[in-house]
């Protein structure tokens, strides 16, 4: 297969593999060279006409185009503008097939979640102290052999206001009730805005053996202090031993970043396919990028499970955008240079492609930024599309992995495994250190189900302790969410 037609009501076909001029496609013969990725126009249209991929319109020409031409982002632009007023029509979701129950191996925790690794974080409350992190994270993991010791440098904790320090408090709050890590040391300053008693009060009633907090101004020697506490913790969380439980336990968040145009076509449905299947067995899964589902949030709102949750998802909406407009910036300034090259025209395209993650489940639930789970299903998470500062957002949400496709590759890890997923087999192949797996076979010769299949073996494996690449590199980085002023 060479190009694909994706709905019987597109007027372009999408290239699976670099396509020549001369050669002919759904009756059409090429004008132009067409790379893999990028669409060709079925039709003679005049400028001003839509061009529908996915059955739907994802822009309109700016001039002429003949059949048999590439439309690219030069000669397409989004019909998108302004705020839109939602009407809630819902439409009864796909149901799958729960299938066998299924298992991993995992770490039950004492307060009902289920952990996929057994880490000690060390969690600064502020970017001040990062270096002393690193230090007692160095030294412990050559003191223990462990390479599960893992230190979480970020810049902020002080001279922030408002909404930016409360979304730094909350989500290094979020962090120390993360399933995965079986023990947390928090380090703090002593002067700074994120003070550690109000910080503790935050946090909340936690068991003291595993998780523990001092004030470095407060104490002599600040590393050998910290080596004490990672002690202690050490003891409690290394007998800590895997479980049988049911897949129904997993919470996954559903990302992408440097899409091209098989994202829409290859990894993303994949994870569509997956998310029904855990949501079927009981389980939850996360979409978020809210900018990049503008375009194709109706299709998300009238999935929702009822009015309020609509509601809810038209607020989430709603609210991205006027963000965008409060600091003057077009709320439809998308798709990436990288998106560009990799085939994807304009924002509705991206959209239609990124949204495919959520598979076909109704929605039970909507976050906002730094809200933890507790609605299983399929849940929409407020954030932005910004790779890290997302998939920190979804581990804080409480996920224990995060499902990241990408066309273009990547090599970063959030605080928890995230497994890449290639959209193409030459990305693959070219960066095995980075791809996880590659879902470039469904534009070759594999089916879904045959790849759905491995690939739901393959989350469990790495649920149960298998290592993804970010983990094998040591890869581990947080980025919290700022829209205000530094002071």
């Amino acid at each position: 297969m060479r190009y694909i037609k994706i709905n019987p009501n597109d007027n372009v076909v999408v290239a699976l593999t670099d396509l020549k001029a001369g050669e002919a496609v759904c009756g059409v013969v090429l004008k132009t060279d067409v790379p893999r990725g990028h669409k060709a126009l079925l039709q003679d249209l005049p400028a001003g006409s839509n061009v529908v991929k996915y059955g739907f319109p994802i822009g309109h020409l700016v001039r002429d185009a003949a059949a048999g031409e590439m439309i690219d982002h030069s000669s397409i632009k989004t019909n998108l503008e302004g705020l839109l007023d939602y009407e809630y029509a819902p439409v009864a979701a796909a149901v799958t097939a729960a299938g066998a129950p299924r298992t991993f191996m995992g770490y039950r925790r004492a307060d009902g979640q289920v952990g996929i690794r057994n880490q000690i974080w060390i969690i600064p409350t502020v970017g001040c102290v990062n270096g002393i992190c690193q230090t007692l994270a160095e030294r412990f993991r050559k003191e223990t052999g462990s390479e599960e010791i893992i230190a979480f440098p970020h810049n902020y904790g002080c001279s922030q206001l408002g909404g930016d320090h409360e979304n730094t408090r909350t989500i290094l709050a979020d962090m120390v009730h993360h399933p995965n890590a079986g023990g947390v040391l928090v380090v703090s300053l002593g002067c700074e805005n994120n003070q550690l008693e109000a910080f503790r009060e935050l946090v909340g009633p936690s068991d003291e053996s595993r998780v523990k907090m001092f004030v470095c101004q407060q104490v002599d020697n600040e590393i050998e202090y910290g080596l004490k506490m990672l002690r202690e913790i050490y003891a409690v969380c290394s007998k800590d031993c895997r479980e049988q439980v049911p897949a129904g336990e997993l919470r996954v968040g559903l990302k992408c970043g440097g899409s091209d145009g098989l994202s829409g076509i290859t990894a993303n449905p994949l994870l569509g396919v997956f998310s029904d299947w855990l949501v079927a067995q009981g389980g939850t899964t996360v979409l978020t990028e809210v900018p990049e589902m503008f375009g194709a949030e109706t299709i998300l709102m009238n999935r929702c499970q009822d009015k309020a949750t609509f509601e809810a998802t038209v607020s989430l909406i709603n609210d991205f955008k006027a963000y965008f407009m409060r600091n003057d910036q077009p709320v439809y300034e998308n798709p990436s240079p990288g998106n560009k090259a990799g085939g994807i025209s304009t924002l509705e395209e991206k959209s239609l492609g990124c949204t495919q993650k959520a598979g076909s489940s109704t929605v039970r639930g909507v976050m906002r930024y730094g809200e933890r789970l507790c609605k299983k299903g399929l849940n929409l998470l407020s954030a932005p599309g910004n790779d890290l500062v997302a998939s920190t957002a979804l581990a804080a949400s409480g996920c224990q992995m995060v499902l990241f496709t990408t066309g273009r590759g990547t090599p970063f890890g959030s605080f928890v495994p995230t497994m890449k997923i290639s959209t193409n087999t030459p990305l693959a192949t070219g960066k095995p250190g980075w791809i996880d797996f590659n879902a470039g076979v469904l534009a070759e010769d594999e089916t879904m189900p045959e790849v759905a299949a491995r690939f739901t073996d393959y989350v469990l494996a790495v649920a149960g302790g298998e290592k993804v690449n970010n983990e094998k590199n040591g890869y581990h980085e947080i980025a919290i969410f700022k829209t205000g002023v530094t002071l």
